[in-house]
């Protein structure tokens, strides 16, 4: 089974309220998303590595990520599209040819642990399509527009939904050309699945997988990646 992996990394990033993209960020003196490349090159699961970065920001990410971090590994490098969904979409123009299966990751995502990969890789290769997600955790309300709640959903059926989320690869190339056609723009991947009557399963994702939006995350990704590493001395 050979995979490929798509990092969309195009994101404007306005709730950061920083000067610039959030994706290259110090996080422990690395940007944002060399973290997410490593995690994905530590899990040996992908032929190829295409990251999708905001039109205009190619020199950047060759600058701050790719020759400092990644020098000689085969990474691909895209320029994004207006929404994230066409972001994917130029990704997916440049996937390997005897790929069976893509991989999209959000470039943002940089405390993902390389055996989830390997998870959702062994999920898809089964079902078809995997995404990781967690059980939520507080109660959860419908709510009108005028304020009065409607309904407050089994808590134990709601996932707050993570990535990697993996499809085979036949999959997601008919649902992206269909939404393509249609002008069907969706939130992530395994919705445009879901709304063309595809099957997607769900595997256990991580708490600590979080996704950096706001500085707040970026505190909380300091700090887990900090304890990783003390866990990780306290072991040698």
């Amino acid at each position: 089974m050979k995979a490929d992996i798509i990092l969309p990394a195009a994101g404007q990033g306005r709730r950061m309220g920083s000067e610039i993209n959030k994706q290259y960020l110090s996080l422990l003196g690395k940007p944002v998303l060399a973290h997410t490349i490593t995690s994905c090159l530590a899990s040996e699961a992908f032929e190829n590595i295409i990251v999708v970065v905001t039109p205009g920001e190619e020199e950047i990410f060759h600058r701050d990520v790719l020759l400092p971090w990644f020098s000689g590994q085969r990474i691909t490098v895209v320029t994004g599209g207006r929404e994230r969904q066409d972001s994917v979409r130029n990704a997916l123009g440049v996937v390997g040819t005897d790929a069976d299966f893509i991989c999209v990751h959000d470039g943002a995502r940089p405390l993902v642990r390389p055996e989830l990969f390997l998870r959702c890789l062994k999920a898809a290769s089964v079902h078809g399509a995997a995404i990781a997600a967690v059980l939520v955790k507080d109660t959860i309300k419908v709510v009108h527009s005028d304020g009065k709640v409607e309904t407050t959903p089994l808590r134990h059926t709601l996932r707050s939904v993570q990535t990697p989320q993996v499809f085979r690869r036949d999959l997601l190339d008919t649902v992206y050309k269909r939404a393509h056609e249609d002008g069907f723009y969706a939130t992530d991947d395994a919705a445009l699945l879901e709304h063309y009557g595809y099957p997607v399963y769900v595997v256990d994702g991580d708490y600590e997988n979080i996704k950096v939006t706001t500085p707040d995350d970026l505190v909380l990704a300091d700090a887990f990646l900090g304890r990783r590493a003390n866990a990780d001395r306290n072991r040698l």
